[in-house]
């Protein structure tokens, strides 16, 4: 199912889940104070192209990341640069119920949870 078809706890599962990897927070990191291209991250965070694209897909997904803008390069082709949404994530765990708070990314300042 796409996340508008999944419930509430579905999509705060799901989020908490993404950040629960250790490769999804490094990407959220490297995108919270400033935008970047996807091979900009991978190489940063010495991990594979093809990681970087899915984690950002998943990003995008859950709406955690969006398409800062985009860049013309050298050759013509237009480059995504990706920007966190999200500056802040609290999760707490209450009677078996995770409740999740995200809060804005004050670094970028189109954010707005």
């Amino acid at each position: 199912p796409n996340i508008i078809q999944l419930s509430e706890f579905d999509v705060t599962q799901k989020i908490i889940e993404s950040l629960s990897s250790v490769c999804t927070r490094a990407v959220l990191f490297s995108i919270k104070n400033e935008s970047k291209d996807a091979t900009q991250i991978a190489d940063e965070l010495k991990i594979s192209i093809s990681t970087v694209y899915k984690t950002l897909s998943t990003l995008e997904e859950l709406a955690l990341a969006e398409v800062d803008r985009f860049v013309i390069s050298r050759e013509g082709k237009k480059i995504k640069q990706y920007r966190s949404r999200i500056g802040k994530v609290e999760i707490t765990l209450t009677d078996l119920e995770p409740t999740l708070n995200l809060y804005p990314n004050t670094n970028n300042p189109k954010s707005n949870l």
